[in-house]
């Protein structure tokens, strides 16, 4: 990466086991996909809700070449999952992995496009 990974918290203390996590998910991402530019990834507990527990949101910003970006939330509200920090996290690199995949087959060529019709 030519820009140092950036991890923000949002709502809740800093934790050095979820950040330890979210440096092996996106050294995962970097071994797919090398030409990654920059990551910022902010994890956040936007739910108060004792009944059911924090429901963590993960905010996942990739910058790609030639200045392309690659946005991925995971804010599952109704997934009682995401009550538990890294599996919020995997889901959430899982999507940026599938975005980041479908983004490799395009610079490849590998995607068809479809011509308009009438064109």
């Amino acid at each position: 990466m030519q820009v140092p990974l950036e991890i923000a918290f949002k709502d809740l203390d800093h934790s050095d086991a979820v950040e330890a996590r979210v440096r092996q998910e996106t050294q995962k991402l970097e071994r797919f996909f090398s030409h990654i530019s920059s990551c910022r990834v902010v994890v956040e507990a936007p739910h108060k809700q004792h009944s059911k527990g924090n429901l963590y949101r993960i905010g996942i910003h990739l910058t790609v070449p030639p200045g392309q970006t690659i946005d991925v939330t995971r804010s599952h509200s109704d997934d009682p999952r995401h009550s538990d920090v890294n599996v919020a996290i995997k889901d959430a690199f899982k999507a940026a992995a599938r975005q980041l995949e479908d983004y490799a087959r395009r610079l490849r060529g590998d995607v068809k496009t479809h011509s308009q019709a009438g064109s």
